[in-house]
C-alpha cells in the first residue's frame, strides 16, 4: 500500500519492473522456488539429466576451465613469440587465428610455416586450437595436421575446429573419422554459433543454430563410422558471452541442456561434449576502450560460473587493432584472477539452484529448442529455406538492437553514455599487414582429407588446399556488427574537425537553482559529449545567456531546467539565444502541450530519453560545420 503523500512509482504496474532478454523473454525482479519447480520439476544435480546445471562435478579445482588465448599477429615469428609469452604467462591453451593473406590472422602459407609457429610448443601439454573462419576450415586443419611429426600425433591435443556450418556433411564426417584414427587426443570439428551473436542475433537464435550444427555434426560423424561417443568427443561447441551476467549464465546452462539432449538422441554420453565460451566482440568499443576490461570481466565471470570447459577472453583493444602487450596480459590475467583469486572453480556449480538462473535457463532452452525443431523440419541448419529465414530473423534482431542503442535505451558506458572527451587511448601494436594474395603452386589435389594432409606435407600451400575443397555448403554469411560503431563514427568526425581547428562547443543555459536544473544539465552534458562536443554552462536572465553565447563562440545552445521553470522562462531564453546568433537551440525535456509555442519562440529540437541520439547529433554536427 502506498504511503500517503508520497510521489514517485507507487501505483505503477508490476510489468514496469520486468526487463527482457534480447529475444524478449521475461526477466522478473524476483523469483521464488515455485518458479523453478514449475519450469523444471525437482532440481537436478550437476552432471545429471537434463544437464541444466552443467558437468562441473568433475572439474579440477586448480584449473576449472581451459584458459585459451588467441594469437593473430600476421608475422609468423612475432606470432610464435606471442605463443611462448602466453604459455609462460599462465594460459593453458592457444588458439591460432590463421589467414594466408595476413589481414586478420597469422599469414601462414605452408606446413613449414606452421611448424615454425609451433616450435618448442609441447602439444601433449599445451593444446592448440585453430580458428580459420568459414573459408579455410578443413584446409587449415590439414596444414596443421601435416606439420605435426608422426611420432607426436597420438598425444597431440589439438582442436582442429573444422567449421561445421560451411563444410559438407560427407566431407565433415570423413575428415573427423580420419582425425580420430590419427589424432586420438584431438577434436576434429567445431559447432560455432558465435556468428549469430556477432551479427546481432539473440540468445535464442544463437542456441537454435548451435543445436542445428550439433545435430548436423553428430549425424555426419556417425554416418562416417564413428561411434556416438567418438562423435561427441570429436566435437567442440562454441558460443559467445556478453556482459549480462544473469542471461549469459542461463544461456550456457541452456546450451548444455539442448546439446546434451541431442547427444543422447544419438546414443552418446552428453558429458563428452566440450563447451567453449568466447567473450563477445559485438559488445566491445573502440572509444574509451578501457571500459572493455569491465565488459570482458563480466563475460568471463558468466562463462566460468556458467560451466564452460574452455574460456577465451578477447583483448580489450580488439576493436582498435592488433593487441599490445598490456592487452594480451589483461586477457589472460582476467581468467587467472577469476580462478586463483576469486576461486570461481572451487565450488561445484556455484549458480546451481538459483531460482532466477534456473528458471530463465529453462525458458531459453525451451524457446531455442522450438526454433531448432522448425529448422530440422525444414531440412537442417544449412538448408536454403532455413538459412534465408535465419538471416531475416537475425537482421531484424540486429536492427532492433541498433535502434535501442541509438536511442540510448541500451547504454554503452564511455560511448553513448558518460563519454570521456580527451581520453588517453590504450596502445595497440603497429602491425604492417602483408597485403599479398595467398601463394599458390598450381598443384592438383584431391579433396578428401587424407589427400589434403599428404599434399600439405609435400609443400602445398594453404591456398592450394582451399582450391581443392569443393564447397557444396555455403556458410551462413552473417556480417558481424559492433553496437558502438555509429557513435564512434560521430566522435571520430568531431575529433577530425577539432584537429583541423574547428571549435565544437554547445552552450548549456541553466534555468533556476541547482536543485531544478542539475538532472537535465547532466543529461545534456552527456548527450552532446557523445558526439564530441565540448560545453560551457551559463545561467541568468535571457540577456545574460545571450551575451555568454556571443563570447563562447558556440553555434548551438541547449536550455536545461525544470518543467515549471520552462513554462515561465523557456520562450524568452530561446528567443534571446536566437537573436544572439544561435544557429540551433535545443531544450532538454519533453515539450508536452508547449511544443508549438516553444518552437515559435526559437526552440529547434527537444532532447530526451527515447530520441534518436545519432540523428540528433548528426544535425548538431552539420550546424557546427562538421563534414
Amino acid at each position: 500500500m502506498a504511503r500517503p503523500g508520497r510521489q514517485g512509482h507507487e501505483g505503477r504496474p508490476f510489468d514496469r519492473l520486468v526487463s527482457r532478454t534480447e529475444h524478449g523473454l521475461e526477466v522478473r525482479p524476483l523469483y521464488r522456488a515455485t518458479d523453478w519447480a514449475t519450469a523444471q520439476g525437482d532440481p537436478n544435480l550437476p552432471g545429471a539429466a537434463p544437464w541444466l546445471r552443467g558437468f562441473e562435478a568433475g572439474r579440477d579445482v586448480y584449473l576449472p576451465w581451459d584458459i585459451r588465448q588467441v594469437v593473430s599477429h600476421p608475422n609468423v615469428g612475432a606470432a610464435h613469440d606471442q605463443i611462448i609469452e602466453a604459455l609462460e604467462g599462465g594460459v593453458s591453451s592457444i588458439e591460432l587465428r590463421l589467414d594466408p593473406a595476413g589481414q586478420s590472422g597469422v599469414a601462414v602459407q605452408t606446413a613449414a610455416d606452421v611448424a615454425a609457429l609451433l616450435k618448442d610448443v609441447k602439444l601433449d601439454l599445451a593444446p592448440v586450437a585453430l580458428d580459420a573462419g568459414e573459408t579455410a576450415g578443413a584446409a587449415a586443419a590439414a596444414l596443421l595436421a601435416a606439420a605435426i611429426p608422426e611420432d607426436a600425433r597420438a598425444a597431440a591435443r589439438i582442436d582442429f575446429n573444422i567449421d561445421v556450418a560451411s563444410t559438407a556433411s560427407d566431407a565433415l564426417g570423413a575428415a573427423s573419422a580420419s582425425i580420430a584414427r590419427t589424432f586420438p587426443a584431438a577434436r576434429a570439428a567445431r559447432a560455432d554459433a558465435r556468428p549469430v551473436h556477432e551479427a546481432g542475433g539473440t540468445e535464442v537464435q544463437e542456441l537454435a543454430v548451435l543445436a542445428g550444427l550439433t545435430a548436423k555434426a553428430m549425424r555426419a560423424m556417425i554416418s562416417a563410422g564413428l561411434s556416438p561417443d567418438e562423435a561427441a568427443k570429436a566435437l567442440l561447441l562454441t558460443v559467445a558471452t556478453g556482459p549480462d551476467i544473469l542471461v549469459e549464465m542461463a544461456k550456457l546452462r541452456a546450451a548444455r541442456r539442448i546439446t546434451g539432449r541431442i547427444a543422447e538422441a544419438f546414443g552418446a554420453d552428453a558429458a563428452l561434449l566440450r563447451l567453449q565460451a568466447v567473450t563477445s566482440r559485438r559488445m566491445l568499443a573502440a572509444r574509451d576502450a578501457w571500459v572493455n576490461l569491465l565488459r570482458n570481466t563480466s563475460a568471463c565471470f558468466s562463462a566460468g560460473v556458467g560451466g564452460a570447459d574452455v574460456v577465451t577472453v578477447r583483448n580489450f583493444t580488439d576493436a582498435m587493432g592488433e593487441p599490445g602487450k598490456l592487452a594480451r596480459r589483461m586477457a589472460r590475467n582476467t581468467q587467472i584472477m577469476a580462478q586463483e583469486e576469486s576461486s570461481l572453480g572451487r565450488v561445484i556449480d556455484p549458480a546451481g539452484g538459483v531460482w532466477s538462473i534456473e528458471a530463465l535457463a529453462d525458458e531459453i532452452a525451451t524457446a531455442a529448442w522450438k526454433r531448432f525443431q522448425v529448422m530440422e523440419t525444414a531440412g537442417g541448419v544449412d538448408a536454403g529455406p532455413t538459412a534465408d529465414a535465419l538471416k531475416s530473423e537475425i537482421a531484424a534482431s540486429a536492427d532492433a538492437r541498433r535502434k535501442a542503442v541509438r536511442r540510448r535505451k541500451e547504454w554503452i558506458t564511455g560511448v553513448n553514455d558518460f563519454p570521456l572527451l580527451g581520453e588517453t587511448a590504450p596502445d595497440v601494436d603497429p602491425v604492417e599487414r602483408p597485403g599479398e594474395p595467398p601463394k599458390t603452386t598450381g598443384a592438383s589435389i584431391a579433396a578428401d582429407w587424407d589427400a589434403l594432409v599428404a599434399a600439405a606435407g609435400s609443400g602445398a600451400t594453404l591456398a592450394d588446399l582451399q582450391q581443392a575443397i569443393s564447397k557444396t555448403v555455403a556458410p551462413l554469411g552473417l556480417a558481424p556488427m559492433r553496437v558502438a560503431e555509429p557513435f564512434e563514427e560521430l566522435a571520430a568526425r568531431a575529433a577530425k574537425a577539432v584537429d583541423g581547428g574547428a571549435s565544437l562547443k554547445v552552450l548549456l543555459c541553466v534555468l533556476g537553482p541547482l536543485s531544478e536544473h542539475t538532472a537535465r544539465l547532466t543529461y545534456a552534458q552527456n548527450f552532446f559529449a557523445v558526439g564530441g562536443l565540448a560545453f560551457e554552462v551559463a545561467e541568468g536572465a535571457p540577456e545574460t545567456v545571450a551575451e555568454a553565447l556571443a563570447s563562447s563562440g558556440a553555434a548551438i545552445a541547449c536550455i536545461c531546467g525544470g518543467d515549471a521553470r520552462y513554462a515561465e522562462e523557456a520562450p524568452a531564453t530561446a528567443g534571446a539565444l536566437k537573436a544572439a546568433g544561435a544557429r540551433r537551440v535545443y531544450l532538454a525535456g519533453r515539450p508536452g502541450d508547449h511544443e508549438a509555442a516553444w518552437r515559435a519562440a526559437g526552440v529547434d529540437e527537444f532532447i530526451h530519453v527515447g530520441v534518436d541520439v545519432v540523428e540528433s547529433l548528426e544535425k548538431a554536427h552539420e550546424t557546427s560545420g562538421v563534414a
